[in-house]
């Protein structure tokens, strides 16, 4: 595996991280991780982390190539002066089409690893705006104004309308084509139907960040194949 690189000079480097791959290593599995494929690649070492995507979740992630720009880059980071844009698939329809959601967000008090919505948690900001909708799904873009762990999901359902195939705060299920496609049959090759999507439907569409020399930098990722297609299909197949 490659890594698709979106931007890169002398300071830093922007990948588009497919889904399936840790940004840093883990104890589980330390060789395979974003970073680790990208040192790989790179004839030039080290390279720093900036900031991270979850696992499943697709699309842009910046690394720096020095300590300077390491700096630079996680501080704004840290201080949200960077735009985040997330584009995600939702179950149902999102009532208004655009707005903003938020609802402080913590722990959860009782399951390790899961965030929840509470009066008392942090303060949590993300802005929303419909793309495309069908009868029971919608495609969304969303911009984060604060870095809050698994924030886009938390909030979403916080509204009642999680991510598709998402396993913490969804259904986890996959999604199917036979879901949308009235009368769909398999074909005499397939002894079970595969899933269109099985995996968290979210990804990083675009990032903003200040360079150096002060310079707006905008990199951008389109949908990957496997969310393209859930898309194509809804609009073949679904009101």
């Amino acid at each position: 595996m490659r890594l698709e690189i979106l931007y890169e000079d002398d300071d830093m480097i922007v990948i588009n991280k497919p889904p399936g791959l840790l940004v840093i290593p883990d104890r589980f599995n330390p060789a395979l991780s974003s970073l680790n494929k990208l040192l790989e690649q790179q004839i030039k070492a080290p390279v720093w982390v900036v900031h991270r995507l979850d696992k499943e979740t697709s699309g842009v992630v910046c690394f720096a190539k020095n300590e300077k720009t390491h700096k630079h880059l996680s501080l704004q980071f840290q201080n949200q002066e960077t735009e985040k844009y997330y584009t995600g698939l939702i179950i149902g329809k999102i009532i208004p089409e655009e707005g903003s959601i938020t609802t402080p967000i913590t722990e959860h008090p009782t399951i390790a690893g899961k965030m929840v919505t509470a009066k008392k948690g942090k303060a949590s900001h993300t802005d929303y705006k419909t793309l495309q909708q069908w009868l029971l799904y919608a495609l969304v873009e969303m911009q984060l104004h604060t870095g809050r762990t698994h924030q886009i999901r938390v909030h979403l359902q916080s509204v009642g309308h999680p991510l598709i195939c998402d396993p913490l705060y969804g259904d986890g299920k996959p999604f199917f084509l036979s879901q949308i496609k009235k009368k769909y049959r398999l074909s005499e090759k397939e002894e079970e139907e595969r899933p269109l999507l099985n995996r968290l439907a979210l990804h990083a569409s675009k990032l903003k960040v200040k360079k150096l020399n002060s310079e707006i930098l905008t990199v951008e990722s389109p949908l990957p194949k496997d969310i393209a297609a859930c898309v194509n299909q809804l609009n073949k197949w679904s009101l």
